[in-house]
């Protein structure tokens, strides 16, 4: 139940965003031509940042000599920066074809996109440096700029095919939890005869998440062993529920403890304990973003907020990967 659900934007966000690509394969593909119209008047877009756009083409655009980026709506939040994290829906259209190549909307899921001017596309940087969260930003570029000589066939994208690309802005991203008092988090049902084991949880007087809320973390026993850090993998005895639900989604205390590496798990789970100590019990208030967002899973409604009783029980690294022999050549170490 806590695996990472996989997204198809997962498998390309690498090529998608990277600076440097290489086609794979192939020759070059080209556009198919024809009337055209220039740059942004090919388009009008329509809708609130945050919901799927509407998007009216007035014919084909003409090829994009140079990127371009604008604003379309001004967000109220904090401006990206350097090396800030948000997250963003990402809708893709071919200028050529007037269609949809791609959108996060249909995977009800958006990304987590990093500033970060050294690993991600000029066009992708220009567009998150200094946006603000809440806006809707906008770049028409050819595809080539963005996927290279081989173009995305799997898009149904050529690599003179011009672009519309639309990034919403809606919510900063965090990858660390907030550490809160007990009293925000909900109350733990013992188990009849086994008082340390709970068996549901009491949401009686915890005010309603907010779906782009933080993640919150309460300790409710310290331990004493190892610190927790991302790229380890966890026993734990857990249960989890959503806000106001009468019984758990799923829980170990009942069967056995439960083993997870952390890279495999809801980021809420990765962020959650990290830097918690083996032996510790804590609760987590997971938001949707960290969970599994739009995505209804067994007895999770969508844009659920997770809550989850957590006991440490062990940690350990991964195995170390075999190192080169000393006899390895300079250019293989």
């Amino acid at each position: 139940m806590l695996r990472r659900v996989p997204r198809p934007l997962a498998l390309i966000v690498t090529t998608l965003l990277a600076t440097s690509l290489t086609a794979c394969g192939g020759g070059k593909t080209v556009g198919l031509g024809g009337k055209t119209v220039e740059g942004w008047d090919a388009a009008t877009v329509s809708g609130d940042a945050g919901t799927a756009p509407k998007v009216d083409w007035k014919g084909q655009m003409a090829a994009v000599a140079k990127p371009e980026t604008k604003t379309l709506q001004a967000g109220k939040g904090a401006a990206v920066t350097e090396g800030g994290k948000v997250w963003g829906y990402i809708w893709i259209g071919n200028g050529q074809t007037q269609k949809q190549a791609y959108s996060d909307y249909d995977n009800k899921q958006p990304e987590e996109l990093t500033l970060d001017s050294k690993s991600i596309s000029p066009v992708f940087a220009k567009m998150l440096s200094g946006a603000k969260v809440g806006s809707r930003v906008a770049a028409i570029t050819s595809a080539k700029e963005i996927f290279g000589d081989a173009g995305n066939p799997t898009m149904g994208v050529a690599n003179e095919d011009p672009l519309l690309i639309l990034v919403d802005l809606i919510a900063p991203a965090n990858d660390k939890a907030t550490d809160v008092d007990r009293s925000k988090m909900p109350k733990l049902k013992p188990t009849a005869g086994k008082p340390t084991v709970p068996s549901g949880m009491d949401f009686t007087g915890v005010q309603k998440p907010d779906q782009y809320g933080d993640l919150l973390r309460t300790t409710l026993k310290q331990g004493n062993g190892t610190t927790v850090t991302s790229d380890m993998t966890v026993k734990v005895n857990y249960l989890g529920m959503t806000y106001g639900a009468k019984k758990p989604f799923d829980e170990s205390y009942t069967k056995k403890p439960a083993a997870f590496p952390l890279t495999q798990v809801v980021k809420g789970w990765t962020y959650g304990l990290t830097g918690v100590k083996v032996g510790s019990r804590v609760l987590l208030q997971v938001p949707p973003l960290l969970g599994y967002g739009g995505q209804e899973q067994p007895n999770i409604p969508a844009n659920s907020t997770l809550y989850f009783v957590v006991d440490v029980l062990s940690a350990t690294k991964p195995a170390p990967t075999a190192s080169a022999s000393p006899s390895a050549s300079p250019s293989a170490q």
